[in-house]
């Protein structure tokens, strides 16, 4: 791997319908085998079924259950004297982002609804309600951090 630069972020270029770039991720994100339209299909049908059930506006619960997922520390492997800690540290934003990404299409792909569509809109719709997979996961890495707060002190 070169340590000459760190690789330059690419631009996005924002979903057509909504117009917004942490959509565009999420969607790169969902996509398998290139199928971009697939995954459009999907966030937009899981929107829609938000919007039925809800009653908001689907992109503001999107980015409010990313909110919610989004973890804020995190641990880290560091060896010191041939053992290694787990060292908490801060999440980066950029990191967050994508963590909180993750997690949500992992949590949707785990539950047990018929389709796509289903999962990942009753998965956004339990985020936003501080329920489901990915807030769990969240919450155990918060708690793994705070078990592992004895070693901060080898934070690099």
């Amino acid at each position: 791997m070169s340590r000459r630069h760190r690789a330059e972020k690419r631009d996005v270029i924002p979903d057509a319908k909504y117009g917004d770039m942490v959509l565009t991720k999420f969607m790169n994100s969902l996509m398998q085998h290139g199928k971009k339209s697939s995954a459009e299909n999907i966030v937009y049908g899981a929107f829609d079924t938000v919007k039925a059930k809800l009653n908001r506006e689907p992109l503001e619960v999107f980015h409010e259950a990313l909110d919610k997922i989004m973890p804020s520390v995190e641990v880290r492997s560091r060896r010191v004297g041939g053992a290694t800690y787990q060292v908490p540290v801060e999440v980066r934003a950029e990191r967050k982002q994508a963590l909180a990404i993750r997690w949500l299409i992992t949590a949707a792909r785990a539950r047990s609804e018929n389709s796509m569509v289903e999962r990942l809109s009753a998965e956004m719709m339990d985020a936003v309600s501080e329920r489901g997979s990915a807030v769990k996961k969240r919450d155990d890495t918060h708690r793994m951090a705070e078990a592992n707060r004895a070693f901060s002190h080898y934070r690099w």
